[in-house]
């Protein structure tokens, strides 16, 4: 497999160096390297809150919602290439089964949640709250996306992992 590249920034980088190597927990077999190492973290950060948080800012609840949808069928259309990479970590087609399908079920669970929501990029929650007397000063609830940014750490307690680190 060689090593294991990294997307951020919108394109595929490599990390420097060698990298840690994963292994087959089975075969013992060296199947790709993985850093991080010299990645410019605080560039990412500021990539995703502007580029990429911009972007989806402005998609509507549609278009978010069919936006995983077509992930969620992608991935899904490949689950066969997921089950072999998690069968090199040791785990049985049944263990990957609720990681695998899951979180595809996950991705068109959350996709199917635009059907409640109109096709703009706000939301005008319930009805409106009289504040004064007679009506003259009134408020709102209105929902709108977050300017922040969300950061996945993947979990680390997966047998690859785990032999992987103890590689001299």
């Amino acid at each position: 497999m060689g090593k294991i590249q990294n997307y951020v920034t919108g394109h595929w980088v490599d990390g420097k160096g060698e990298g840690n190597p994963l292994l087959d927990s089975v075969t013992g077999e060296i199947i790709g390297n993985a850093t991080t190492e010299g990645l410019d973290f605080a560039e990412i950060l500021h990539y995703g809150r502007t580029k990429g948080g911009e972007k989806i800012r402005r998609m509507t609840f549609q278009e978010r919602g069919n936006m995983l949808k077509s992930l969620a069928m992608y991935l899904s259309n490949c689950k066969e290439q997921f089950y072999e990479l998690s069968y090199r970590t040791g785990a049985t087609r049944a263990d990957s089964w609720i990681d695998i399908e899951g979180g595809f079920g996950n991705l068109f669970a959350n996709a199917s949640l635009r059907k409640l929501f109109p096709n703009q990029f706000y939301h005008v929650e319930g009805d409106p709250i009289d504040l004064s007397k007679g009506g003259r000063f009134m408020a709102h609830h209105i929902l709108v996306p977050k300017t922040g940014l969300a950061i996945h750490i993947n979990a680390f307690n997966f047998p690859i992992w785990e032999c992987s680190k103890n590689v001299q």
